[in-house]
């Protein structure tokens, strides 16, 4: 009985359990990732008292900065670098060794993100759409982000340049969309969709780029205040289409087959970006969902300013002054948007810049042109007089020769004789810095670092035979305006700044890598890396 008993109180009141809540993994509400088209590292401190409070200067007072980051491969150009930042990657790896290569194959020259079978959707510019991240080799962080939540997460690219918003917003991306000049309207292709949403379309429907040219370009402030810049008309600068001079203000023309090509090339192509990058994130509504989602955005304008004028020029502080005006009303609409702390932002660059040569020598800096006729002039006629007559190059991108192999391998000549003649015959030529054989890396006659960084860009089923290296300071160029694409400090070193949801406040000097950018990202979202990863956390920019 009295067992009985025991048991019958016992049954009456069970032994209590503790169980563990169960709580949803921490992460953002939205992660946007910024990419300046040509923004070199020091833009960020050039101009930084004539910056307002909410724009640039929130990341570098905000968040964490990486002061010393640095692409870990040789040829810095636009779609190189967006794909290494969102890859975490290098081209030897994730193939995308340029803007273009050749295909010894296909016997053609490629296009970084070319594809013939799409479709343009949102223009009747049939050859504007024909894009998609097919020639991409590995994931992307945006990639992974949507795999680890099972395609919940929604992922959209917004640039001016097709290349810069297709291949950070890699392959699984709801969409991507870049810009028609031609037209005015933002397009995609049938990777993506079969009709633009509603909300793209009514944004096209206003029209803003044509009120933009209407608009010319006036300067921000009185030119006296522009004392980070040479003069306004100086024999080295570029001017606009169909401006008699570099001298502002300017008037601006559209121009048949590139109707709003010139609106690109001011600072409206900064607010057009910015306004399409908002009406994504409304439309779609990013950051509204249970998981996280991911905004890309690349600002194309600083390039093509960049390019013209060079980074000394009044048009391009004019350009950034008015770019971190834009990223002030962008990070307002997120605080009211997501809520201020729910959001992570990220700003790094494509590739820096080096001052225009004709600046250059005028202060006394060693920087001069390269002539790609010259050279070719003299490698065809080294090569005719050793071997023989025959059209030895097939190609020419990226600084590399690519060579006929059938053509070598029936005059038994193998490649290591074709480079010992072509450096033999271009190194004495001014501005040349050295000649490397590609397929025997192993022997290049390179310093140990900028080796490295040769062969962090060598894919072996893309790149050429033979590299030409320029020396610090030259490029391949007219007399105005400026390039990129080299190894040296100017073009490697780039701003990776972040603020918001998981960043600590602070700074590093440490030497980061572009490749860690989608590292520290895929920490930060606690998911797998991108698949041709090679980049390492920031970690002392991670909240722990």
């Amino acid at each position: 009985m009295g067992m009985l008993a025991t048991f019958s109180v016992a049954a009456q009141t069970p032994k209590k359990t503790t169980v563990s809540s169960s709580k949803t993994l921490a992460r953002p509400k939205l992660v946007v990732g910024i990419v300046v088209d040509q923004m070199r590292y020091d833009y960020l401190y050039r101009y930084y008292d004539k910056y307002v409070e909410g724009g640039l200067k929130r990341f570098m007072n905000e968040g964490f900065n990486c002061r010393n980051n640095h692409y870990s491969y040789a040829l810095t150009v636009t779609a190189a670098g967006h794909a290494s930042i969102y890859t975490g990657s290098v081209p030897a790896i994730n193939g995308i060794i340029g803007n273009e290569w050749y295909d010894q194959n296909a016997a053609k020259g490629v296009y970084c993100v070319e594809d013939s079978t799409v479709k343009t959707i949102g223009s009747t510019n049939v050859s504007v759409g024909k894009m998609s991240p097919k020639n991409l080799l590995t994931s992307t962080v945006t990639d992974q982000l949507r795999i680890a939540t099972n395609f919940r997460s929604k992922t959209i690219g917004v640039a001016i340049k097709d290349r810069g918003s297709i291949l950070p917003a890699g392959h699984t991306a709801n969409a991507s969309y870049w810009f028609d000049s031609n037209t005015g309207n933002w397009v995609t292709s049938t990777f993506y969709m079969n009709d633009l949403p509603q909300w793209a379309k009514d944004y096209n429907a206003k029209k803003m780029p044509s009120e933009y040219l209407k608009k010319g370009w006036q300067l921000l402030n009185p030119i006296e205040q522009y004392t980070q810049s040479t003069p306004d008309d100086v024999a080295w600068e570029g001017k606009l289409p169909g401006a008699k001079k570099p001298v502002f203000p300017f008037e601006l023309a559209g121009f048949a087959g590139d109707v709003f090509g010139t609106v690109t090339s001011t600072p409206w192509g900064n607010t057009i970006t910015k306004e399409m990058a908002i009406e994504a994130i409304k439309g779609e509504k990013l950051g509204k969902g249970a998981d996280t989602d991911f905004l890309v955005v690349s600002f194309s304008s600083p390039d093509k300013i960049g390019h013209m004028a060079g980074p000394n020029s009044v048009e391009q502080e004019d350009d950034y002054l008015k770019l971190d005006r834009e990223f002030a009303e962008l990070f307002s609409f997120l605080d009211s948007w997501t809520g201020k702390g729910n959001y992570t932002v990220f700003l790094t660059a494509d590739h820096g810049v080096v001052d225009v040569p004709g600046f250059a020598r005028e202060h006394k800096l060693p920087a001069g042109l390269a002539s790609r006729t010259v050279l070719g002039d003299i490698v065809k006629k080294a090569l005719e007089e050793n071997f023989g007559k025959g059209d030895f190059i097939k190609g020419n991108d990226n600084n590399q020769l690519y060579l006929d192999h059938a053509l070598l391998k029936q005059k038994k000549i193998n490649i290591t004789n074709v480079y010992e003649v072509v450096r033999e015959a271009l190194l004495p030529v001014d501005g040349i810095a050295d000649v490397i054989n590609l397929s025997d890396m192993g022997r290049a006659p390179l310093n140990t670092y900028q080796l490295e960084l040769y062969k962090n860009n060598v894919n072996a089923k893309r790149s050429g035979d033979i590299q030409i290296v320029t020396q610090p300071g030259w490029f391949y160029g007219t007399s105005t305006g400026t390039s990129h694409g080299t190894p040296y400090n100017y073009d490697t070193q780039v701003p990776f700044v972040l603020y918001g949801w998981g960043i600590n406040k602070g700074e590093t000097l440490r030497r980061t890598s572009v490749s860690d950018i989608a590292s520290t990202i895929s920490s930060l979202l606690h998911i797998l890396p991108p698949s041709g990863n090679i980049g390492n956390p920031v970690e002392e920019a991670l909240k722990k």
